[in-house]
């Protein structure tokens, strides 16, 4: 059984249709990717997931039962983390506060994320841990924004853009470190444009554009094909 699964999902903002059938799925230890352009219809379809912007028809599963409809804090407590394009940490808190103000009291998992096992796999925020929101980086933020989510012990990761802005040593840090949330039992769907990014983290990769998925299969197959790239990714 599949993690997450999208089943025809139909998303409008208003009258404006943005998604058209969309189906994926990611089982349990996955790295998956959502590949695609500005507009192409990535953030939307984890905005659909997430509740904060509900299908209109078509069903979003999460451990084989249907999700789409739930408010979006009541997705949240069945185990998926939602990392946005924006980081939104909190400017006037520190680091460490941010980290706190995320812990998940009200359901332990088994092994439940810690402000010392996150600094574990960040030792820059630890480094930082007095530090204001405001006062890091941008790649300082998304390493911030990534372990707070973690905080609420997620069973799913999403992480929209996370490589975005980023100068090129901090996304290859980024990268290793998503392979290391893998490898701590956190399965990750990861929306990007950046096909060489994904190509270092990614189990199988799905292609949308206009709303629509136009492509599925393995990252090295991804990788294989000329035609793909070059008419949705502009690679």
């Amino acid at each position: 059984m599949a993690l997450l699964e999208l089943d025809g999902v139909n998303t409008y903002y208003g009258r404006s249709h943005i998604l058209f059938d969309v189906s994926l799925s990611v089982a349990k230890g996955e790295v998956v990717a959502l590949l695609g352009r500005n507009g192409a219809g990535k953030s939307t379809t984890f905005r659909s997931v997430i509740g904060l912007t509900a299908p209109r028809s078509g069903e979003v599963r999460f451990k084989g039962e249907k999700v789409n409809g739930l408010r979006a804090f009541r997705i949240c407590r069945r185990g998926i983390g939602f990392v946005p394009e924006d980081r939104r940490c909190f400017p006037d808190l520190t680091v460490r506060e941010n980290l706190e103000v995320a812990t998940r009291r009200e359901k332990q998992a088994e092994n439940p994320w810690t402000v010392d096992r996150v600094y574990a796999l960040f030792p820059r925020l630890q480094e930082r841990e007095r530090n204001l929101g405001s006062q890091l980086s941008g790649g300082e933020q998304q390493m911030l924004t990534i372990a707070r989510t973690l905080m609420t012990n997620p069973e799913l990761l999403l992480l929209d853009e996370p490589s975005e802005g980023l100068a090129p040593l901090v996304v290859a840090l980024l990268a290793e470190m998503i392979l290391q949330i893998r490898k701590e039992g956190v399965t990750v769907l990861l929306a990007e444009q950046n096909l060489h990014f994904c190509a270092k983290v990614a189990d199988r990769g799905y292609v949308i554009d206009k709303g629509s998925v136009k492509y599925e299969g393995t990252m090295k197959d991804l990788l294989a094909d000329d035609e793909v790239k070059e008419k949705y990714l502009a690679v």
